[in-house]
């Protein structure tokens, strides 16, 4: 009920101002149209729990700005869903509360762009960033695929695509996008599933961290990751046995566990401040170019960083590319 009220009071408010606009036009006798902005987009489309939220985080003046803004509005059912999960009281929301609501609303938000469907689309699967903020200031990034409709971080739908605004542009979605973690980067995107598989491996043994739980929980870290693709887990693999013969699973938990490390350092470090020398990981020292974008491992083996896959920012970490597995003195 108290969600109820907070809507009829909003709709109140947009009613006091387009009766106040009509009153004013009259008496200039002149008629000037009136900008209809992606909050305006959201009450046209009944997105009431939205709005009430915009209002309760004092967001409805920012998305009323000049932009250009592109919006990802969860449905009503998606933000019921939201408030039951955490129990979340848009009336009664306390300071932790209410920062982390408008992080979660920021983070359907990209500042400076219109992106359309058919943008999306024509790229196929990539990255972006969002106006919410993680370790350090550091925006997040936002993963999208089109192979299957438009999905973002794997989990939210759009359903209602490029409703146009004066400042921008709304995608309607089924879920509201959570703030990611490591895994959620991880998990998404195909292309690291043997990164995922390596992780799960050692998890079975006697790992220096639990993995998977420790890069799935928000308060963790922050770590910076070095994430090896699918082809240089299986490069590695060849390395090791020429044959082909051997998979993934063969591996001891323990041999991986110690591989992991080299590609794990402690603290969020952006690609912009990637040192040029020794870098410490977990399991030791390796050394990075910042100019060449390499890292180089005690065997002498280098990896590229992928200057495409870079600063892919999640709340514990942040996550770059690389294209070799690097390994610990052999």
């Amino acid at each position: 009920m108290k969600i109820i009220s907070k809507n009829f009071k909003l709709l109140t408010v947009f009613l006091l101002v387009i009766g106040f606009t009509s009153c004013s036009d009259d008496d200039d006798n002149t008629t000037s149209p009136t900008p209809t902005t992606v909050v305006d987009i959201a009450l046209e489309n009944n997105l009431t729990s939205l709005a009430a939220a915009l209002q309760a985080t004092d967001l409805v003046t920012t998305l009323q700005g000049e932009g250009p803004f592109t919006v990802f509005a969860p449905s009503n059912a998606a933000f019921a869903q939201l408030l039951a999960d955490t129990g979340l009281d848009l009336n009664n929301l306390s300071t932790a509360e209410n920062a982390l609501v408008k992080n979660i609303l920021l983070n359907h938000v990209i500042i400076g762009s219109t992106v359309t469907s058919t943008n999306l689309v024509d790229a196929g699967s990539g990255y972006t960033n969002t106006a919410a903020t993680g370790p350090n200031g550091a925006n997040l990034s936002l993963y999208y695929t089109t192979s299957n409709g438009v999905m973002l971080n794997g989990s939210s739908a759009v359903t209602n695509a490029d409703n146009l605004a004066s400042n921008g542009i709304v995608h309607i979605v089924d879920e509201v996008i959570g703030l990611p973690t490591i895994a959620t980067f991880a998990t998404t995107n195909p292309a690291l599933s043997n990164l995922v598989a390596a992780l799960a491996l050692a998890d079975t043994g006697t790992p220096t961290v639990p993995y998977i739980s420790t890069v799935s929980d928000a308060s963790a870290g922050p770590f910076t990751v070095f994430a090896p693709t699918n082809d240089a887990f299986a490069n590695l693999l060849l390395e090791l046995d020429p044959s082909g013969n051997t998979t993934l699973g063969d591996l001891a938990p323990a041999t991986v566990d110690a591989v992991l490390t080299y590609h794990i350092v402690s603290g969020n470090i952006q690609s912009s401040g990637l040192p040029n020398g020794a870098v410490m990981t977990l399991g030791g020292e390796i050394t990075a170019d910042n100019t060449a974008f390499t890292l180089t491992d005690s065997n002498d083996r280098v990896s590229n960083i992928v200057t495409s896959l870079v600063d892919i920012q999640s709340m514990n970490g942040v996550v770059h590319v690389i294209d070799k597995v690097l390994l610990p003195m052999q």
